[in-house]
């Protein structure tokens, strides 16, 4: 009986998806108003909790109201960019829905970065204020000098318990959401604001460069969080959803707290990943779902197995990567009921979901999709004689195109040369339009499944690699390590750990004449000082020269294949072991200790 309500649940799901109409981008609504509907319809229930403070919806409502009447009064309004630079905690959510409250943008600042990304970020969104957690003013003070904002009015400082005592910066404003002197009532600015209207930055790193800088408008927040409630994770406003991604990342942020927004659902921040707390907070706050991306489900499944593993009230996850490797084990280890994986881009105009529950797939497109034929030895797609792009067979690898038409419209960059670089024209009739995702994908078959095509993420192509849930550009990496003076060039590409996700960075570099060796101190200093944790080269070939194709272009694919094998790299290989300082040599013993996933990097 209970197989028989499930297949009735799911065709109601499946045809409430599919009638679903579009909805238009002059039609009002935000991610804010979530939170407004919320202080209304459950305005005692608890809204965020995070380590010993605990909010409810009106409270977090009043809060950002105040906040908002404070940037309002110092000029932000509709459409100017603020941007918003913290660690998770309940301020981040406070400050964020302050400035969409307005109608302005909140560029979302990954707290990794450090000087001329951290610049980079910043201006390019022509933030007119920063928003900033009393935790990352040292990286922020090292920059300001760069910044096109001014100090005493345009840096606002939220201060930090876990910094309690020290006093803020004299070149910053203190920001204080429980101060009773602001207005705690619904600006009128907030119902103003359209669907089609930008609500966030969010940056991603391309095949080339710093980081672009992703639009997000309310149009794509509202149903992918409903998609996420309703579809994927099956929450109300009784569950609690425990979240410790980064908030500045979109599967956190609208996976995860507009997902539980939605619901009604209480959401559980931790400020960072903590393996061996991860079960104990579950457990201690009775958490019923959580948000996940795959690299941290293998961190979970890599500790020793406990006799309690079982016994957790988790019932529901969502997230994207988790690999196949890994999916089932995952799920019978710890008896989760479903898995909401999804695929989606932070600037993309469509993605697929998992919303039948179906193993080691993300689902079904929820916008026209096409895999076409890719050439990944030489980074490019395949065309017939004619030029139209060639479908692959189900089964077969291809990359991924979404088409764009009106209900799966791409919103771009704020750049536009960089926009239009992610759009193919002309790809298997004349006159039409497709995103090129940069990835690759392939049907699978999991049964019947409502005739519907299910499909599994391969691989990324091209210049950008995926560690530690982040996208790594590697020519920006390649960018910032060819300014260390010894170095005359620099090849980067993301090579596979066993036992990890994605690929760790490696840099295959070229010394100066003069140089006689590579100084495993100062290079090690120079990408700590220079790059974010996740961008930091694992491994170092040392060439003797930088092998490129006969065109000219510099060859990767065969380094990558070699990647840090004993067995086919003559050249001298080094590695950056955890914990370490410097670089060492990468010698046979720790070679097969890796090897043996007896290193966690």
């Amino acid at each position: 009986m209970g197989a028989i309500n499930n297949f009735i649940g799911d065709l109601r799901v499946l045809y409430a998806a599919a009638t679903r109409k579009p909805v238009p981008g002059d039609t009002r609504g935000s991610f804010a108003h979530l939170l407004e509907a919320n202080a209304e319809r459950l305005p005692n229930a608890i809204a965020v909790i995070h380590e010993d403070e605990s909010v409810t919806w009106r409270e977090l409502n009043q809060r950002a109201n105040r906040i908002a009447a404070v940037l309002a009064a110092d000029g932000v309004g509709r459409g100017d960019c603020v941007s918003l630079l913290m660690q998770n905690r309940v301020e981040f959510l406070v400050n964020l829905m302050a400035i969409l409250k307005l109608g302005a943008v909140a560029g979302l600042i990954n707290t990794n970065l450090t000087k001329a990304s951290l610049v980079h970020c910043i201006n390019l969104t022509e933030s007119r204020k920063c928003i900033f957690g009393e935790e990352l003013t040292e990286p922020l003070n090292e920059v300001r000098a760069e910044l096109s904002l001014a100090d005493g009015t345009d840096y606002l400082c939220v201060r930090d318990a876990a910094t309690a005592g020290e006093p803020p910066p004299n070149w910053a404003k203190v920001l204080d959401s429980t101060a009773s002197t602001a207005d705690s009532g619904n600006p009128a600015s907030s119902r103003e604001s359209k669907l089609g209207d930008r609500a966030l930055y969010i940056f991603t790193s391309g095949t080339t460069g710093l980081p672009k800088a992703a639009v997000v408008s309310h149009k794509r927040i509202i149903p992918n969080a409903a998609m996420g409630a309703n579809l994927l994770l099956r929450i109300n406003s009784s569950d609690r959803m425990y979240n410790c991604l980064p908030l500045y990342h979109g599967t956190s942020l609208i996976i995860g707290v507009a997902s539980a927004f939605t619901a009604g659902a209480t959401t559980v921040l931790r400020r960072r990943l903590s393996v061996s707390a991860f079960w104990e907070d579950i457990r201690k706050h009775q958490c019923t779902s959580f948000v996940y991306i795959g690299e941290f489900i293998r961190y979970l499944l890599a500790r020793p197995a406990g006799t309690d593993d079982q016994r957790n009230p988790v019932r529901t996850i969502i997230g994207n990567g988790l690999r196949p490797d890994i999916w089932i084990p995952f799920k019978q280890r710890f008896n989760i009921e479903r898995v909401g994986e999804f695929y989606a881009a932070s600037e993309g105009n469509g993605g697929f979901a998992n919303v039948f529950n179906k193993d080691c797939t993300v689902g079904l497109s929820v916008s026209p999709c096409k895999l076409v034929a890719y050439d990944v030895s030489s980074d490019e797609i395949i065309r017939d004689d004619a030029g139209f792009c060639r479908e692959v067979p189900d089964g077969d690898p291809g990359l991924l195109l979404i088409g764009i038409t009106s209900t799966s419209q791409f919103e771009g960059y704020t750049n536009a040369d960089a926009t239009a670089k992610k759009v193919l024209n002309n790809v298997l009739e004349k006159g039409d339009s497709y995103f090129n995702s940069g990835d690759l994908m392939k049907v699978v078959d999991v049964g019947f499944a409502y005739r519907q095509k299910h499909y599994q993420f391969v691989d990324r192509v091209g210049d950008t690699f995926r560690w530690k849930s982040e996208n790594v550009s590697t020519n920006e990496v390649a960018e910032l390590i060819n300014t260390f003076n010894d170095i005359i060039f620099t090849n980067i590409y993301g090579v596979e750990i066993p036992g990890t996700d994605g690929r760790a960075g490696m840099a295959a570099i070229v010394l100066g004449e003069q140089v006689p060796a590579l100084d495993v101190i100062e290079i090690a200093k120079h990408v700590t000082m220079h790059l974010p944790s996740y961008a930091r080269p694992i491994f170092i070939r040392l060439l003797g020269e930088l092998p490129t194709t006969s065109t000219h272009k510099m060859q990767k694919n065969e380094l990558r294949d070699q990647a840090f094998h004993l067995d086919q790299v003559e050249d001298p290989l080094y590695v950056l072991r955890p914990g370490d300082t410097a670089y060492s040599k990468l010698d046979s013993d720790f070679y097969q200790r890796i090897m043996a996933r007896e290193i966690s990097f």
